[in-house]
């Protein structure tokens, strides 16, 4: 049976480092982009509309599901912009398994708290389109069909955002599995 030191090589060629470290930039951009433009969409949308004689207004800011969401997805772009400086750092040190590990946690952490914000938002989003006759809930999006829009392009990018933190995750605990344990440690 063959150990485990044979399955991984103990440094991979150095084509494989930078096709993953350009994996890892590219997908952080991307991350940083559509965080980005999720919470901006979200935080620039607000319509009113008359219904009869009296003017009611849709903002995010009148739901504190909208509130976490934008501010779980700005959170995500500050904090992935952050982790773009540190691969740069780690890139002139040289990445291991230990920066990757450092990474994996972070993206882990990052792409949770997005996932809940998406989970969260597409929830209260669907009683908003649909509505829900049990609880006597009505369906606003016939009225403020632009602010529906705009909410639901907020969330769609957000879940490409999710997409590309899933994608950073794995890459990072592909790499942070090569950690060696030195016997001598374990004493």
């Amino acid at each position: 049976m063959d150990s485990t030191e044979s399955k991984f090589p103990q440094n991979p060629p150095p084509k494989t480092q930078k096709i993953v470290l350009g994996a890892q930039i590219g997908l952080r951009i991307l991350v940083i982009a559509t965080a980005l433009a999720a919470t901006w969409v979200m935080l620039t949308s607000r319509q009113s509309t008359e219904i009869i004689g009296i003017t009611f207004d849709a903002r995010y800011s009148y739901s504190s599901t909208f509130k976490f969401f934008a501010f779980a997805n700005a959170v995500a772009c500050g904090f992935v912009l952050l982790s773009l400086i540190f691969v740069f750092f780690f890139r002139r040190q040289g990445l291991n398994a230990s920066n990757y590990y450092c990474l994996f946690l972070h993206d882990l952490f990052i792409m949770s708290l997005v996932l809940a914000g998406c989970a969260a938002t597409t929830a209260e989003g669907f009683i908003g389109r649909y509505g829900n006759r049990h609880a006597g809930w009505t369906p606003i999006c016939d009225h403020f069909g632009k602010f529906c829009n705009k909410m639901t392009t907020s969330v769609i990018l957000s879940y490409l955002s999710l997409s590309f933190l899933l994608m950073l995750t794995i890459t990072s605990a592909s790499k942070s599995r090569q950690i060696q344990v030195s016997n001598s440690s374990l004493v």
